[in-house]
């Protein structure tokens, strides 16, 4: 059987899919590594330690003043499967990116 949904329960069910879990109430907000005004050759050295520091299920907010994309493919490259990665704003003139450890890691 085929079901049809109405414009309203697309967009709800869309909306719902791209919605972020609360952070639980225990854990405090993540840590803000704005990198945007250190000189490039201190930016991922900085990051990685900070990544370093994170226990399991901890994650931290890097902003930035371009796409990261670099810097994922070297997390890739060095840590596989042991990072998560989400995109929290897109430029034109800042880059937000959840980084974390998951739960197990």
């Amino acid at each position: 059987m085929e079901a049809h949904l109405s414009e309203a329960q697309q967009d709800a069910l869309l909306e719902a899919m791209h919605e972020q879990p609360a952070a639980p109430e225990d854990q405090p907000p993540p840590k803000v590594v704005d990198v945007r005004r250190l000189p490039p050759p201190q930016r991922h050295p900085l990051i990685f330690r900070t990544f370093h520091a994170l226990g399991p299920g901890e994650a931290f907010e890097l902003v930035n003043d371009h796409d990261p994309k670099p810097l994922y493919y070297q997390f890739a490259a060095e840590l596989p499967g042991q990072f998560t990665w989400q995109y929290l704003e897109q430029g034109p003139e800042v880059w937000r990116v959840r980084i974390g450890k998951p739960v197990g890691t």
